[in-house]
């Protein structure tokens, strides 16, 4: 999952995200994430403002929802300024859409998000060195694309996509400045770039540059990502980092110390006078705050009542802002046969969005293990194949360009995190008719009794697992 961008590439998870950041490395893709960078909180600021908290303060008994990487930094703060706080979480396990596989005990995989997206001032870079968790780099720009009939592109054929992409971003650059009402990107995209009229090879190459660096990126489809909004986030500089061991260190560490409870599925939130009561399927919590760190999509599938029923823009704010996609497949052989020289492949799909995002991960674990994405539209198709189609499909990909003698795999991982009830999809992104301003809505308390935290309420740093962190922190900080 980005979100990790939880892909990964982001998320290369899924949340992830995205994956995902993909945008400076494949181009100048988003052109207001530079803008937005220059205002938002440092950590040091973030962590200054939390400290600044007034002696008088009387402890309080808070129950954070949500074992996720928001909750746990909502109650560490919490816990670190006195007071008592209990974390209801409906899965069995914590750690939420950062999701640490041990299936393979010499090669730990994530499900869920892989990446510290940016590493330069990024408070889970601080985290990660702080537990001493193995971190390897990934290198955006070391990518080979592979045509749609399974050859390499050469130097020609490269610079020609390169062409392509500039002329799509520059068609999104455009439309933003000059738009005064919302519309599809994809639609923004063809408008600017004459879609109609460039020959079929130019559109299948867009149509593949569109799903790699914004579909992939953000989960949606482009005929549902806004195309005023869908970039207003921003990022951190540096390097993308890989835990080699596995994302799960860090919720590991948050949650050391707390008071956590386990498969406490959540079915009620209300407000009785000075009190607010938790309402579970094996019974109720009573405290005087609530933090909320549901995910977007749980809080979209009504799963969970709130009385009195929560504030308009809020409720305007869980309907409209949606979830992505971005699922894997972890495929192992017994040995690489693929180019491993590369972080990233590409292989233009002549069906859209299919298959076409791979990451090597044997530099960085030392196994023969490769990953497929498949994002938005596709992504959430391909839920409901089972795992034999599914394997069969990425195989018949990576057959097209090394050839049918390649073994079949060992083994394989599969993530369906739009069928997860406990994520309803891996991370969140602002389709047509939203607006950024939305996640702050989404981020309001209730009268200053229920509180929000996710990413999904971090306006500067959605569908990352820094965004989440941070929100949580905040969330805390507001509580306090």
């Amino acid at each position: 999952m980005k979100f990790g961008k939880l892909v990964q590439k982001t998320s290369c998870i899924v949340l992830t995200n995205r994956y995902l950041s993909i945008a400076s490395s494949r181009g100048m893709l988003m052109n207001r994430r530079d803008s937005l960078r220059a205002g938002g909180l440092s950590l040091m600021a973030m962590a200054a403002t939390a400290g600044k908290i007034s002696a008088a303060v009387i402890p309080k008994k808070v129950i954070v929802i949500g074992a996720g990487v928001s909750g746990l930094a909502a109650a560490k703060t919490l816990v670190s300024r006195g007071h008592s706080v209990i974390v209801l979480e409906g899965r069995n396990r914590i750690g939420g859409r950062i999701a640490t596989s041990a299936k393979w005990a010499d090669a730990p995989v994530d499900h869920g998000a892989s990446w510290i997206h940016g590493q330069t001032g990024n408070p889970i870079t601080a985290i990660a060195k702080q537990v001493g968790a193995p971190l390897v780099t990934t290198n955006e720009n070391s990518m080979i694309v592979y045509n749609t009939d399974g050859k390499v592109l050469d130097a020609t054929a490269s610079k020609k996509l390169e062409s392509l992409r500039s002329t799509i971003a520059s068609s999104v650059t455009k439309a933003q400045n000059s738009l005064r009402s919302d519309i599809p990107l994809q639609s923004a995209i063809e408008a600017g770039t004459g879609w109609a009229s460039r020959p079929l090879q130019d559109q299948i190459w867009m149509r593949y540059l569109i799903n790699s660096d914004y579909e992939q990126e953000y989960g949606g489809s482009a005929t549902s990502l806004s195309a005023l909004w869908f970039d207003q986030d921003s990022d951190f500089s540096g390097r993308d980092l890989l835990f080699t061991k596995g994302y799960r260190s860090v919720t590991d560490f948050l949650a050391q110390g707390l008071s956590i409870q386990l498969n406490q599925i959540v079915t009620r939130v209300r407000i009785q006078g000075a009190q607010v009561i938790v309402d579970t399927k094996t019974g109720s919590f009573t405290a005087d705050k609530v933090v909320v760190t549901l995910p977007l999509g749980v809080l979209k599938s009504g799963a969970i009542q709130f009385s009195p029923a929560l504030p308009q823009a809020k409720v305007n704010a869980i309907n409209s802002l949606r979830m992505g996609i971005l699922n894997k497949c972890f495929l192992r052989f017994n040995s690489v046969f693929w180019a491993q020289n590369y972080d990233w492949i590409g292989t233009i799909p002549t069906l859209n969005g299919r298959w076409a995002e791979w990451c090597s991960l044997s530099r960085q674990t030392g196994k023969p293990i490769i990953v497929g994405f498949n994002a938005a539209d596709y992504g959430a198709q391909l839920e409901f194949s089972n795992d034999a189609t599914i394997v069969q499909e990425a195989m018949a990909t990576l057959r097209k360009v090394y050839g049918n003698s390649i073994p079949n795999p060992v083994d394989y991982q599969i993530t369906r995190w739009a069928t997860d009830s406990f994520s309803s999809g891996s991370y969140s992104y602002i389709p047509v008719g939203a607006k950024g301003s939305m996640m702050d809505d989404l981020a309001a308390n209730v009268s200053q009794t229920i509180y929000f935290a996710g990413e999904a309420t971090n306006r500067k740093y959605p569908a990352t697992v820094h965004g989440a962190y941070l929100s949580g922190v905040r969330a805390g900080t507001e509580l306090v």
